[in-house]
């Protein structure tokens, strides 16, 4: 049984997909979503042999060696023309690593149809990267696990420029319409970071300007949607 992170990834691979899980661990969302029979092949990658060497061995227990993949490398580079990737799973790291990753392939004009991505921190810097790059936000979700906010974003590749507002960058496009609780929570206690924040940088003998006017526009978007 996959724990809720990593369930609510799974929800958003469509069936009959051709999935890389790129920084894969345990491997244990490839092995459920072929256990579950909603994909039949899938490659597990990871930069570090330790985990890829865990990811093996359960995918062993699993039986399901014929099935799934593993490769040793650095994010997208261990994929091949002929894995026919369709969709790619990246989740649990930095919004800038996750850019940078996804940014090497592109710059030889390789897009995946389908990323399905968990920024762990810099969720706007993978959504500017995604509109940047004709990507489309189709969903999004915000869940709580053990006291850890998680946003989950999906994206299709659809060739032409789909325009994100500045607000929908920050929060999500999908996010901002809904404001369920988890949204709201996380958005109030960033508001009251980013208030201390501005406080200390105010209070610094040597004041960065740039940054206390970066605060002050982060502050003012944050209250608008909290009490649009």
């Amino acid at each position: 049984m996959l724990e809720q992170r990593l369930a609510q990834l799974a929800d958003m691979v469509e069936p009959g997909s051709r999935v890389a899980d790129i920084g894969t661990d345990h491997a244990y969302l490839p092995i459920a979503l072929v256990k579950d029979e909603k994909v039949n092949f899938a490659i597990a990658s990871d930069v570090a042999a330790g985990p890829l060497n865990n990811a093996i061995n359960d995918i062993k227990m699993a039986g399901l060696e014929g099935k799934i993949i593993t490769r040793l490398g650095s994010g997208l580079e261990t994929l091949k023309p002929e894995d026919k990737i369709d969709t790619i799973i990246i989740a649990g790291m930095g919004g800038k690593l996750m850019r940078d990753l996804l940014d090497k392939p592109a710059q030889e004009n390789n897009f995946y149809e389908n990323l399905i991505l968990e920024p762990n921190v810099g969720e706007p810097i993978v959504r500017k990267w995604l509109m940047d790059h004709s990507y489309k936000i189709e969903a999004e979700k915000i869940i709580e696990v053990s006291g850890h906010i998680y946003e989950l974003i999906k994206a299709k590749w659809v060739k032409d420029l789909v325009n994100l507002s500045t607000a929908q960058i920050q929060f999500g496009p999908f996010l901002l319409k809904e404001k369920n609780n988890i949204f709201i929570k996380k958005w109030s206690k960033q508001l009251d970071f980013q208030k201390n924040l501005l406080s200390n940088l105010q209070k610094a003998k040597q004041q960065d300007a740039n940054k206390i006017e970066a605060t002050k526009k982060i502050i003012a978007m944050i209250e608008e949607i909290l009490h649009d």
